[in-house]
């Protein structure tokens, strides 16, 4: 990792006030373009502001890797990506403009594409971390065979920052898909459930898949060839590009119909879910309107059901329900993300503990109580 330790205004700026709020107990809101504060726990302490420490430390386009600061906007990052053929494969939604490097990875979340592509995670090959000493600790590199031992930087994916101050990170990118093809069903939950894990066996260049209100949307990727001899073989509706490439988007930063919807029904009171189930389970029978993407495997529920009949559904099929948007006065108390078994909720603890033994950053965003 490229960053200077011992002579950026920006980083001493960051480490003094860590070092400060350990001296005095004061817990500490990490913040960068504020996308993403409707995600998680309520936050709470002293703003820590990370976009002072921005910037594209290194680009090697030929080896495809990129590190960037954590104030970098993302913005930024996929323009500079976008120059050299080159992207982000997992899609992060940016949800609104102003996100940053470092709320990407502690957000964790990865778009349309991720069922096909990976996640997040799945791209961080190193990272340098701010911890609760007020000490700067560096973990991976940049390359994929850099691991040994604890994979500490792919931790720092979807930890909502409670484990530090995430400074810098190196991502694996790769090159865009020379052909994107779209294509559109009419079919029903069941049937189009049961065609994508089809299809999902087939050597067939799927990257992404939408199914809302009867209607299924997948969008194949790949070589021309492929793309094409797929397109065929599926046999559908092939949307223009003018029209499959702004419901993608939208679809990704959550502008589209469905999200829209349910950003005005959780003003009324409602929630959004999002529920993580293997791509095989059948139709959930919840009550609301459902969005189901991921090959099945990441379902959306803007519902009024009680938590408790989220979870146990999710949980009778394998998977988990997070609590994805609602009202403050809804998610005062609640628990965002599903609870953790004994044994882990002690090594989650454990690391907690590792890295932020003051408990200073981000508290209650991940878990209520540290």
């Amino acid at each position: 990792m490229s960053i200077d330790t011992s002579s950026d205004p920006a980083l001493a700026r960051l480490t003094e006030q860590v070092r400060a709020a350990a001296a005095t107990g004061t817990p500490l809101d990490i913040r960068g373009g504020c996308t993403k504060r409707f995600y998680g726990g309520p936050a709470r302490g002293e703003p820590l502001d990370v976009r002072p420490l921005s910037g594209i430390s290194s680009y090697e386009p030929s080896e495809l890797v990129v590190t960037a600061r954590a104030g970098t906007p993302l913005a930024e990052l996929e323009a500079a990506l976008a120059e050299k053929g080159q992207c982000l494969p997992f899609e992060p939604p940016r949800f609104a403009t102003g996100g940053t490097v470092g709320g990407m990875v502690a957000a964790g979340l990865s778009g349309p594409a991720r069922a096909a592509a990976g996640a997040v995670r799945d791209y961080v090959l190193g990272a340098t971390l701010l911890n609760g000493r007020a000490e700067v600790l560096s973990f991976g590199g940049q390359v994929m065979k850099n691991v040994a031992g604890y994979d500490v930087s792919r931790l720092l994916a979807g930890s909502m920052g409670t484990l530090g101050v995430i400074l810098e990170v190196s991502l694996k990118v790769l090159p865009v898909a020379p052909a994107t093809a779209t294509l559109r069903f009419d079919l029903d939950e069941a049937t189009a459930l049961r065609r994508l894990n089809e299809w999902g066996g087939q050597p067939l260049p799927l990257n992404a898949s939408a199914w809302w209100d009867g209607t299924l949307v997948v969008r194949l990727r790949g070589a021309a060839a492929a793309v094409e001899a797929a397109a065929r073989s599926l046999g559908a509706e092939r949307l223009p590009e003018e029209l499959a490439q702004p419901f993608w988007e939208g679809l990704r930063d959550q502008r589209d119909e469905f999200f829209a919807k349910a950003r005005a029904a959780v003003q009324a009171g409602a929630c959004l879910w999002r529920l993580s189930v293997p791509s095989v389970a059948p139709p959930l029978q919840l009550s609301g309107e459902q969005l189901i993407e991921w090959g099945g495997a990441q379902r959306w529920w803007c519902t009024s059901a009680p938590a408790s009949r989220m979870r146990e559904a999710a949980r009778a099929v394998g998977g988990h329900a997070t609590l994805f948007l609602a009202r403050d006065e809804d998610k005062a108390g609640a628990q965002v993300f599903t609870p953790l078994a004994p044994p882990l909720e002690r090594i989650h603890r454990e690391l907690k503990r590792a890295f932020d033994p003051h408990g200073l950053f981000n508290p209650g965003r991940l878990y209520p109580g540290w």
